[in-house]
Order: C-alpha cells, then structure tokens, then sequence
C-alpha cells in the first residue's frame, strides 16, 4: 500500500505531456491558452455564486450553491494540472485533484438530483407575479370597501346630526311656542288696560309720558313673540299665490335703503317660474331678515345676491340670499336658526331674526338652510314647493286666532334681524 502511494507520487520514469505534443508550439500554447481561460472562468463562478448566497441569504438550498462552488473550484483545478502537466510529468498530484473533483462532482449531482422534486414545488415567477397581481387586487378592493364604508359612516353621521339637530329644533319650537302664546296673552291684557288708563288721563298729565314708554316697552315685547311664534310655526299666515320674481324685483328698492350704498345689491332671477302659495308679507320680511344678516356680515362692503331656482323635478322653487362677508365657522352654522343665539355684541341682535326665518318656511311646507355659496361668504337657501300641503294643526291654528286675538302678536314689529 505505502509503496503504491510512493510510486504514485514518482515522476522520475515518466515524461511530461508536452512530449507527446512534440513541443510544437502552436499545440502547446493553444492548450495552455484555453485552460488558462476555462481556469479562471471556473474560479470566478465560486466567487459569484459565494457574493449571491452570502448576500441573500433568504434563498432557498443556500448550501447547494456551496456545494457548486467547490465542485467549480475543482474543476478549475484540473486545468490548471492540465497546463503544469505540459512541461512537468507530476501525474499523481494530477490524480489526487481529479479524486478530489470527482468526489465534488458526485456529491453536488446526488443533491442536485435529491432537491429537484422540492426545487420544482417552488413557485415560478410567473406564480408569483400572478400571485401580487391577485393580492393588489384584493388589497384595492380592500381599500375601495373601507373608504365606501368611511363614508357610508360619514354619511350616517351627517344624517344622524340632522336628525338630532331637528328633533332639537321641533323641541325648542314646541316650548317656545307654548312660552310666547301665554307670553303674549299676558301682554295683551297689558296693553288693553295700559290703553284704558291713558282715554283716562287728561292730555296734561305727567303720567302720560311714563306710561306711553310703559305702552313701547310692551308693543317691543309683543313684536318679540310674534317672532317667536313665527319660529314655532304658530303664527296665522295669508297665503296666496305669489309671484316671487315679481316679489323681489319690487322688493329691491326697500333691500337697497336698508343694506346701505357699501353693498352692492344684485340679482339672478331664473324665468318661468311657477307662482309659489305663500305668505307674500312674511316671505318678504324673511328675505329682509336675511339680508339684514348679510349686511352686518360685510362690514366694509361687499355684495348681496338675490337668486332664484327652481328645484330638481319641478317640484318647488329655491330662494338664496348670498353674501361676500366674513362667512359662519362650523359651530356658529349649526346654531344659526336657534332662537337667541346671537354672536352680535350685547344690545345689538335679539337673536331671532333667522329663528322666525326657518319658522316661516317650516310652516309654509318649505325648508330653510344654510349651504355652500359660489364664493366666499353665507349662503341661505330657502326651499318652498310649489302647492303646500295645509296641516290640520296650521288650520286649527289659523282659526283659534280668528276667534282668540291672544294669539296674535300684538300692535308691534320689529324688522330687525337677530
């Protein structure tokens, strides 16, 4: 055995390949050429194949690339002896290189051939692109499900204010009209008897003054609940059919003294519209109302817009009253048809002038809100169909004032908006 290995080793008896070439020198450098080449293309493969396993080490049979590597770097080793072998006859060392990338060879092709059946079971990147595409899919069907239910969600908020805000509004009416109907009953007893102590008094009387000031105080009073009672929809109406373009054009000049020469008065009437059954004094008061908010809106000047339209269907006709002033912030909005609440300084609103405003058009079978304009500023729209139906209660209420003048507002106006 040992003198197996010695005589593997020996080199004295043998000759170098290159006899065997006859040293011609074409075929000696045509070989030492190609496996110089097959030589280092073999061992930089190892030094790729090490760089990606190293790199990412998230691939799957990392160790099989291993396994590549140093049957790569075997191989190269052979032709190297290839080329050493040309001048020197060291055939054992050759030898021993050749075990050695034999045995490289048989132990990567043996894992080769063991990880196929797994490798195959591995996804291609065909799968894979197919299998993004159908989780984008999936992920934006998620997206477009979450924000429909957002605003599913948002839409039953808003839906849910409303509601809130006119069971509130019909809550504050009830108590309100309940509250200015004995109000005014008590004020009605007043001025009657204020009315016979002054035929008593003689023209020279120095109780005449206090009690014609007494007599203003409660003529003020009254105007106040005919306010009120206009915004519990309990104050008598007159309707009758209206021209509203008509209305307003005739209007104009009135709006014009009271809005002042700061603010330019404007007007987008849409043609044909059908006449509206209405209350023609309290749709003007309602307009003057707004417009006198408008105008405390712009105090450096600005424009008031009267527009007209009707409304989708056909159904009914659609009254705004625009400003260009400094606007209402979220909460001040949602509060503006409140009766009293006011964000005038103390003495200079009463609080009640959109609170009788949204009273008329409630009970004229419209509606009244605040919306978004074309421009900056307030937009109030108010909404009337076209025939409104006549409540039992509005005919109940109409006749108990016929036959109760407590229920009037009293021998007083004011036109002043809250």
């Amino acid at each position: 055995m040992l003198d197996s290995l010695r005589r593997l080793w020996e080199v004295e008896n043998l000759s170098p390949h290159g006899i065997c070439l006859l040293w011609r020198p074409e075929l000696i450098w045509t070989h030492i050429i190609s496996d110089t080449l097959i030589a280092l293309a073999y061992f930089s493969i190892p030094v790729a194949l090490a760089t990606f396993v190293s790199r990412r080490r998230d691939v799957a049979f990392g160790w099989v690339f291993w396994s590549f590597a140093v049957f790569i770097t075997a191989c190269g080793a052979t032709h190297l002896m290839a080329i050493w072998t040309l001048y020197v006859p060291d055939y054992g060392l050759e030898a021993m290189v050749k075990i050695v990338t034999a045995a490289a060879s048989i132990g990567t092709a043996f894992a080769l051939w063991y990880l196929l059946p797994r490798a195959l079971s591995l996804p291609s990147p065909t799968q894979l692109r197919r299998a993004n595409e159908a989780l984008r899919a999936r992920i934006e069907e998620r997206d477009q499900a979450l924000a429909a239910l957002k605003e599913a969600q948002a839409e039953r908020d808003r839906t849910e204010a409303l509601l809130r805000q006119a069971q509130k509004m019909e809550a504050v009416g009830q108590l309100t009209g309940g509250v200015a109907h004995d109000f005014n009953n008590l004020l009605n007893v007043v001025l009657i008897n204020l009315d016979r102590v002054e035929r008593g008094l003689s023209a020279d009387s120095r109780l005449l003054a206090p009690l014609r000031d007494a007599m203003q105080g409660a003529e003020r009073a009254a105007s106040v609940t005919h306010k009120l009672l206009a915004f519990a929809r309990k104050h008598p109406l007159s309707p009758v059919s209206t021209d509203v373009n008509a209305r307003l054009a005739s209007f104009a000049g009135l709006l014009r003294g009271s809005i002042g020469a700061k603010i330019r008065l404007q007007t987008d009437l849409a043609p044909d519209l059908p006449p509206l059954v209405i209350d023609p004094n309290q749709f003007e008061s309602a307009v003057l109302n707004l417009a006198v908010n408008a105008r405390d809106a712009m105090p450096e000047g600005g424009t008031l817009t009267l527009r007209t339209c009707p409304l989708p269907g056909g159904e009914g006709i659609c009254v705004e009253v625009s400003d260009t002033g400094t606007g209402m912030p979220a909460e001040v909005e949602a509060r503006a048809f409140e009766p009293f609440f006011t964000t005038k300084p103390l003495g200079q609103g009463t609080g009640l002038g959109l609170s009788q405003v949204f009273g008329f058009a409630q009970q004229s079978g419209g509606s009244a809100a605040i919306v978004p304009g074309p421009g900056p500023g307030t937009t109030v729209r108010l909404s009337f169909p076209v025939r409104p139906p006549v409540p039992a209660r509005a005919e109940a209420t109409a006749r108990a004032g016929a036959s109760n003048p407590g229920l009037t507002a009293g021998p007083g106006f004011a036109m002043a908006a809250g």
